[in-house]
């Protein structure tokens, strides 16, 4: 079972959404350190395969090791962007189901030597994988003030995002900004002082568009969620945690997309587009977490849960 360290949030309704059939062929695209992998092994039968994706070199360290425990699981080191890749890689003739909880780990905020947190110094890196591209401090200097004014506001709905982003580059011009303590300062300092001290620190959409632009987030949420509908079989289920209103919303819009893909103009009488859904809602209102887990775990207060179907065959458009 996963350390006490790292709980996995949703877990059980995560698990009862997604797992359909005992003896099918699943696929957790954001390992992590394995919580909900674990939980879905002990639902799942002898028959069953499961594979991990991670692009986080101690995910996949974790995931070789419950490889090796149980052969029924296989580790992939990938952006679950390259999901279509991987799944031609395995060879699965059908897919039952396809899990993602995205966002960063507990593991990788709790690390502050990857940059994720302010709530320990380290240096400016925030990437998943952290042998690929640039860390966080490099590619803060091929900007311009406009382009993270822009990425602070879209990434992380900040409303300062001007103020913060213009402070950043006062202090990257001092040669004042090397660790996240003091971009979290800088961010603190550059919103108005009525709004420093609310139920959110001032620093943490910062940190949050931040992340999401080092590790194209959004970009990589989009090929795979479209990829994962496209693979699975037939009353093969997707279930997506997110954890911010931005992730959440291009999730269930991808979702949607598919499950009603009409074009045409309300006032027709009847769909003449053609084009004719392939997903239905299991879950369409996201699921939260209870009270009794809130209360065990503090972080899966953001979580949201999203599932949904693909439908055996098209149905007429209404």
């Amino acid at each position: 079972m996963p350390s006490q360290e790292h709980i996995p949030v949703l877990a059980q309704s995560f698990i009862d959404g997604l797992l359909t059939d005992p003896d099918g062929n699943y696929i957790d695209a954001t390992f992590g350190r394995g919580g909900h992998a674990r939980m879905m092994l002990e639902r799942l039968s002898d028959k069953a395969r499961l594979l991990g994706i991670d692009r986080d070199p101690q995910a996949v360290e974790e995931g070789e090791l419950l490889s090796q425990a149980d052969t029924r699981f296989r580790m992939v080191h990938s952006d679950f962007k390259a999901l279509d890749a991987v799944i031609e890689q395995v060879s699965w003739q059908s897919i039952h189901g396809i899990a993602f909880d995205l966002g960063v780990s507990s593991p990788q905020l709790d690390q502050a030597e990857r940059g994720f947190s302010f709530q320990s110094d380290g240096p400016l890196d925030m990437r998943m994988n952290p042998h690929a591209d640039q860390p966080l401090s490099q590619r803060l200097k091929h900007v311009s003030e406009k382009e993270l004014t822009q990425i602070i506001r879209d990434f992380g709905d900040e409303r300062f995002a001007g103020r913060i982003a213009r402070a950043i580059f006062n202090a990257i011009r001092k040669n004042e900004l090397s660790t996240t303590r003091e971009l979290e300062n800088i961010c603190f300092h550059a919103v108005p002082p009525k709004a420093r001290h609310g139920s959110t620190h001032p620093a943490t959409r910062t940190f949050q568009a931040l992340r999401i632009w080092v590790n194209d987030e959004y970009g990589q949420i989009d090929t795979a969620i479209q990829s994962a509908m496209k693979h699975l079989a037939p009353h093969g289920r997707l279930a997506v945690i997110s954890f911010h209103s931005g992730e959440d919303r291009r999730v269930r819009d991808l979702i949607e997309a598919e499950v009603h893909p009409c074009t045409c103009p309300r006032e027709f009488p009847m769909c003449v587009c053609g084009r004719l859904p392939s997903m239905r809602w299991i879950q369409k209102k996201p699921i939260r977490a209870s009270e009794q887990e809130l209360a065990m775990n503090p972080r899966s207060r953001s979580a949201m849960l999203r599932i949904a179907e693909r439908i055996e065959t098209p149905e007429v458009a209404i």
